[in-house]
């Protein structure tokens, strides 16, 4: 069973991307990886470089920037990785996404499982997305449960929208659950870099007057704007220890003082209560 990582990556030393992290959480069950690295105005190829593993392949990018419409450009390079990729199975993560070594039993287990049915399409994982640190998780229906971040790889097989997900000719694919969880480390970040990185983001939705208006000149992020968190009680991937330990930030979460629309909390005591995210968006048919 041949399998293969992928991923792209563009400005991860600016915009405190735990890359390399990343990078090393699909190193070892991975028989290739394949990194599509976008110009940069930092030393992230460098950086990619100095991994200095025979199983790292790099692909250099250069970005459109002129695709500044639904994210297009994420799913354009994820595509661009993914089209180098031959193999049983392609496993994706984005570039603040981490895999923990407790996992990959099951990820193995998973990919020799439904490596013969050829019905499953892609391996659906939970997801834990921190926020503000790295001590709290997003605990509300505004952080999604569960993504595809393994597929078969093919010609049809396509990164979707903004590249949170996978379709095949325009319709969902066919997934299985498993036991494994996807570590989103994105929204933990100083202020002042996370408002940086606000600032180049969202010009891949939106125009300038757009970003202006929205985000402006402010220089720290709000982070008390995240909603319900709850703390994270679990221990981060190996890869992750050392920048855990480096945080230099303070981040105060006061449960009392949360701002929910009144939609939002019904929504979430349905959920805590009955276990039905009612309305959920999902990317996949799960089998």
């Amino acid at each position: 069973m041949k399998v293969v990582g992928f991923t792209f990556v563009r400005n991860g030393v600016i915009y405190d991307y735990p890359f390399l992290e990343s990078l090393n959480s699909l190193l070892p069950f991975c028989d290739e990886v394949i990194v599509a690295v976008g110009r940069s105005e930092d030393n992230t190829l460098e950086q990619v470089k100095s991994l200095r593993s025979s199983k790292v392949r790099i692909i250099e990018t250069v970005w459109d920037d002129s695709l500044r419409q639904n994210g297009t450009i994420l799913s354009q390079q994820t595509n661009l990785a993914l089209d180098q990729v031959s193999g049983d199975w392609a496993i994706y993560l984005q570039a603040d996404e981490v895999l923990h070594e407790k996992d990959y039993p099951a990820i193995k287990n998973a990919m020799t499982l439904y490596q013969s049915m050829n019905e499953v399409e892609g391996l659906l994982f939970h997801f834990r997305h921190f926020y503000g640190s790295y001590t709290y998780i997003g605990d509300s229906r505004r952080w999604y449960r569960r993504e595809i971040r393994i597929v078969r790889p093919s010609s049809k097989v396509r990164s979707w929208g903004d590249a949170q997900g996978f379709r095949i000719d325009q319709r969902k694919l066919r997934v299985k659950l498993i036991d494994a969880t996807v570590y989103h480390y994105g929204w933990a970040k100083p202020p002042q870099i996370q408002q940086f990185k606000q600032k180049y983001f969202n010009k891949l939705w939106h125009s300038d007057e757009w970003v202006d208006q929205h985000v402006g000149e402010i220089v720290e992020y709000d982070y008390s704007q995240g909603g319900k968190l709850k703390l994270f009680e679990g221990i981060h991937p190996a890869v992750m220890s050392e920048r855990v330990h480096k945080q230099n930030w303070h981040f105060h979460y006061d449960q009392n003082k949360v701002q929910q629309p009144l939609k939002e909390k019904l929504l979430d005591l349905i959920e805590v209560r009955c276990g039905w995210r009612i309305g959920e968006y999902k990317n996949y048919i799960m089998i």
